[in-house]
């Protein structure tokens, strides 16, 4: 009976098994079907960016060598049984089929055609491949990989006729020879396609998750609740000069959002209420251009909960999805997680992190998303902490997704930073085009920035005199209520030390659980009226409302201090201006681009002192760093994406390792022990890690350099939980206080930097 029931199943290809809960096997998910079902997909994806037939293309294409009859016997075991995990490519020891497609591609449809599918289709498990082994990569490489497929005459039939009947026409338009016109496009047909698969995967091994994608509110419902929800606010609001302001600005943003689509800037002095203005253009914007999400990017994990908090008040609990690396999995539902894969949702949060990383990702896990910002409003919130050494690509691809995507961009900050394309002495500045700004042209720009002016910046007498810690300390105690920002970590714990008992202090020592509980019991002492001084890094300087009477500045970036002067006077209350002290440390900025920023500002101050923070500065000052910048595009990413005109080159997968916003050589991730992760520690010690335990896990984390990390090692302050998974050992080297206990005596690596 066994074998009659093994010969029926040779006679059928299959692409995916999978066992029924009580240990039976169920129907098998045919070969066939899955193939168009994913070209089905992949079609109605990539058509949003007029490339629906080379969607269809790749996903006929991308399963095929699992149409060859090695590959099915290697699926059905020797012992008669299935592997349930045959398809699944990346694992080690398992049976390539990937590649097999890949190589049809190019043999049905020439090299430039099939090039471009082949990428995708060899990619759709391992990640996007690099064309050569010249940057390393070897074996891996696509073309290698390629020269080793031998057996193409086992394919069945029928699934070499559905390829070649669905060649493509032509390309959906004439693609940039430079630059990264063709590699963007062929990631985001490699997003359609991996999405494609996972869904129609997902939807055979594992219906029950599949039923719960889907189902969120259309634009039209969202926008109605949120002006159900900015009624209510206003009409519960002071009447106050600056509430008079926001509402403008939010009737200019509902108004500039009729205007057709492209690059908006959205220029609002800090505690202008940009939040729920931008979010106002996005909805009004996606009715108006039939758009299918809005997706909003923050720089800093420490304060993306809190501007989904307002979201989620503002058009319901389930309408948002956070995707960052600190999300607390308990905060999340289970629908909310499946649509963090791919972007699915109508509102989506997200870090500068995760969005520009997966932007440039090879891995399919990170690119499956990225078709899904096509046709959608992106707004890029505090804009001007864009990442310098990455500036270049950064602004070529967002250029190009407003062009080719459908993706109207809003650059969102209090500090526009210096984007649009420009000659700046005598060199071309390769930036956005034709930026749109929502609040008017510069004279009401500057009228807005003029009407919202709540503090005073008072500058040093002496730009050469360096203020002591000691002294800073000194005028920090005269005043009960203050905060005092400073350039690093180290700075922020020597200043705190010399501060009174229930001074508070913030940085990145401290894990985001550690923070967040801090920063709550600081705006209710504010509120109260209580005593309350802060030493903080910058942490607090982009989007945590704190409102303080007087904030003190060590030097730096112009952006940073107003950032810092956001903090100050913000509602408006005081009876006078709220004051913001810039002072010169005992320690200057590290070395790099925050040391360049400080004497940028320096030099700005020096010849302008009468307004630090004039709205037009800000264009002089971003134009100057990025001159003394010594790369906008450090990595050297766009060389390594653009084609090579002979083979189609493109090194995917070298650039991704390259692209990182955030250097992680130079540093380590620790669990500490606080709150509720010392029973999530014992539960890995114990059971092993899983995705669930690590998102909990993100909560209780702090990146600390190197030799602090091996000092803590040796003398067994930490330890490793599971292969390269470390915990601090007891809670002794965790302060309530200030977080973190690292040796303060060890070089701080920051000050090596070029």
């Amino acid at each position: 009976m066994v074998r009659e029931q093994k010969q029926s199943h040779f006679n059928t290809y299959i692409a995916h098994v999978r066992k029924n809960d009580d240990e039976t096997w169920a129907k098998p998910h045919l070969l066939e079907e899955h193939l168009i079902a994913t070209a089905n997909l992949a079609e109605l994806f990539a058509s949003k960016f007029q490339s629906g037939e080379w969607g269809r293309a790749a996903g006929l294409a991308h399963d095929a060598g699992k149409g060859r009859l090695s590959w099915q016997n290697y699926l059905r075991q020797k012992s008669g049984f299935f592997d349930v995990e045959a398809h699944l490519e990346g694992k080690a020891g398992k049976k390539p089929h990937a590649i097999h497609g890949a190589k049809l591609a190019e043999d049905i449809y020439g090299k430039g055609p099939g090039r471009i599918l082949a990428y995708c289709i060899a990619g759709h498990h391992a990640g996007l491949p690099d064309w050569s082994s010249a940057e390393g990569t070897g074996q891996s490489s696509l073309q290698f990989q390629v020269t080793q497929v031998k057996d193409l005459d086992e394919i069945a039939p029928f699934i070499l006729e559905k390829i070649r009947a669905a060649k493509p026409s032509s390309p959906p338009r004439k693609f940039a020879t430079d630059g990264l016109d063709l590699s963007l496009w062929i990631r985001m047909l490699y997003s359609c396609l991996v999405d494609a698969d996972f869904l129609d995967t997902e939807h055979y091994m594992d219906r029950e998750r599949a039923d719960q994608r889907g189902g969120y509110s259309s634009i039209e419902e969202l926008l109605e609740r949120f002006n159900r929800f900015v009624e209510d606010l206003e009409s519960t609001a002071e009447s106050t000069n600056v509430n008079k302001i926001r509402k403008y600005i939010r009737d200019k943003c509902v108004q500039a959002a009729q205007d057709p689509q492209g690059i908006f800037s959205l220029s609002v002095p800090t505690g202008g209420g940009k939040t729920l203005s931008s979010l106002a253009f996005g909805l009004e914007h996606a009715k108006k251009h039939n758009l299918d999400r809005i997706i909003y990017i923050i720089p800093y994990t420490s304060i993306i909960e809190q501007n989904a908090d307002v979201f989620r008040a503002a058009v319901g609990e389930e309408e948002v999805v956070e995707h960052h690396s600190s999300l607390d999995e308990q905060d999340s539902t289970p629908k909310s997680r499946l649509a963090a894969e791919n972007w699915d949702a109508r509102i989506i949060v997200t870090t500068s992190v995760q969005f520009f990383e997966s932007l440039f990702a090879a891995k399919s896990s990170r690119c499956r998303k990225l078709h899904n910002i096509a046709n959608s409003v992106v707004i890029l919130d505090e804009a001007q902490l864009v990442p310098v050494d990455y500036l270049m690509p950064i602004l070529e691809v967002m250029q190009l997704l407003v062009d080719y995507y459908g993706v109207t961009l809003v650059i969102s900050t209090a500090t526009q930073p210096a984007f649009e394309e420009r000659i700046i002495d005598g060199k071309l500045f390769r930036g956005l085009k034709n930026i749109k700004e929502i609040m008017g042209d510069k004279e009401q720009v500057r009228e807005l920035y003029d009407s919202l002016k709540r503090v005073e910046v008072i500058l040093p007498d002496d730009f050469a005199l360096v203020s002591t810690w000691e002294n800073i300390a000194e005028e920090l105690k005269q005043y009960d209520q203050v905060l005092c920002i400073v350039s690093d970590r180290k700075s922020c714990r020597e200043l705190y030390s010399l501060m009174p008992e229930g001074t508070y202090h913030l940085s990145a020592l401290m894990c985001g659980e550690h923070r967040s509980k801090k920063i709550k019991e600081i705006k209710q002492k504010l509120k109260n009226k209580e005593k309350v001084r802060v030493i903080s890094t910058q942490l607090v300087e982009a989007g945590v409302d704190l409102d303080f009477p007087v904030v003190y500045r060590a030097l730096a970036g112009l952006d940073s201090i107003a950032q810092a002067a956001g903090r100050c006077n913000r509602e408006g209350k005081l009876p006078e201006l709220g004051k913001v002290i810039v002072f010169i440390p005992q320690k200057k900025p590290p070395q790099g681009i925050l040391r360049k920023a400080a004497e940028t500002t320096k030099n700005i101050l020096l010849t302008r002192p009468q307004e630090p923070l004039a709205y037009d500065l800000f264009t002089q000052y971003f134009s100057e760093l990025y001159w003394k910048a010594n790369s906008l595009d450090a990595k050297d990413i766009i060389r390594l994406l653009e084609p090579d005109p002979y083979d189609l080159g493109i090194s995917f997968r070298t650039a991704a390792e390259r692209f990182h916003l955030i250097d992680d050589s130079l540093q380590k991730t620790i669990i500490v022990r606080y709150g509720n992760s010392e029973k999530l520690i014992e539960t890995i010690k114990k059971s092993g890690l899983d995705r669930e335990l690590l998102r909990k896990l993100q909560r209780y984390m702090v990146n600390i350099y190197n030799a602090e990390f091996e000092q803590m090692l040796r003398r067994g302050a930490i330890e490793e939980i599971q292969p390269n998974v470390f915990a601090l050992t007891t809670k002794l080297d965790y302060s309530e206080d200030t977080g973190l206990m690292v040796d303060e005596t060890l070089y701080d690596p920051e000050d090596l930097i070029q």
